[in-house]
């Protein structure tokens, strides 16, 4: 019975730390877009204006 008690136990543990990995993950991820801002806008605009003169081509 101890076994089986031991394993369940396990498996929830398991759960938890997926749960922590993700929260970490997009914790970072929202770090780097905050220290990144004005580098990412620069980059999206720069897009925005080379699709938007080539649909002119077109």
């Amino acid at each position: 019975m101890k076994q089986v008690k031991g394993m369940k136990e396990f498996i929830r543990e398991e759960d938890g730390m997926g749960t922590v990995e993700i929260i970490l993950i997009i914790v970072v991820l929202v770090g780097l877009v905050i220290i990144f801002k004005s580098q990412i806008t620069q980059i999206i605009n720069t897009l925005f204006q080379k699709i938007t003169s080539q649909t002119n081509t077109v």
